[in-house]
């Protein structure tokens, strides 16, 4: 079983793919999308889910989304259907960097998927190609709350401390307007759900040739959390604005 199947069995009850609460979602949101009206774009929207829940509760929002998944846009486009929004939602089978548009947008989001572009920057760098003019993005990605492991870094990536984090956001030309950061609660159940859904999968279809390999694949992602990023792993969403502008 490749990487995206067990993705996406491990998100089946945690659509959201970062470590952060529904409120938490929505708050974001809201400051990202202040009037209801914006035309939004994800970069790496995987199903769809972000963009599907800022058209469910405003229904003047236009939003677009941009992925290298077929299996992923496949699932986003149910979804919307189920919904009612598919009119109101354009997805894009492609790579971020082929993805163009004769129009800027409102708010580019890109939460969880910095690793797909390098990093935080050159995330914000691909961003910034499909901004309006007074736009915003919203962004999620990686930080040490504490001192990692040398282990840890090589597993997840050489982030920053959060100061620093934002202090990289600020020189390159953003200003943060809003922020969260996942609490532990958030991102403890993000772990759970993940790994717990792959390990159910695995214990309900015995008769599956590729149980044994998903149930040792969710013990071993557990174990790595627990033993050997969790106590340093921090999570920080911002929704920025060019300083420019």
């Amino acid at each position: 079983m490749n990487h995206e199947q067990l993705s996406g069995i491990a998100h089946t009850h945690h659509p959201i793919k970062a470590p952060l609460g529904d409120e938490s979602v929505r708050h974001l949101l809201d400051h990202g999308l202040p009037r209801g009206d914006e035309r939004v774009l994800d970069l790496g929207c995987g199903g769809g889910e972000w963009l599907l829940r800022a058209l469910d509760t405003r229904p003047r929002l236009r939003a677009e989304g941009v992925d290298v998944s077929e299996d992923a846009l496949a699932l986003a486009r149910r979804n919307a259907c189920g919904r009612g929004i598919e009119e109101r939602l354009v997805l894009h089978h492609c790579g971020a960097e082929e993805f163009s548009s004769p129009h800027g947008f409102d708010l580019v989001l890109s939460v969880g998927a910095a690793h797909a572009f390098g990093g935080l920057l050159p995330t914000l760098a691909a961003a910034r190609e499909h901004l309006a003019p007074g736009g915003r993005v919203l962004i999620g990605d990686g930080f040490w709350e504490r001192e990692p492991s040398p282990e840890a870094v090589e597993m997840l990536g050489d982030f920053a401390d959060l100061a620093t984090t934002v202090d990289r956001v600020v020189a390159a030309g953003w200003t943060p307007v809003h922020g969260h950061v996942s609490t532990r609660a958030e991102l403890d159940a993000y772990e759970w759900a993940c790994w717990g859904t792959l390990a159910s999968w695995a214990l309900d279809n015995p008769a599956d040739p590729e149980s044994r390999q998903v149930l040792e694949t969710a013990g071993t992602r557990r174990s790595e959390w627990l033993r050997v990023y969790r106590d340093s792993f921090g999570f920080v969403s911002l929704v920025l604005r060019r300083t420019a502008d």
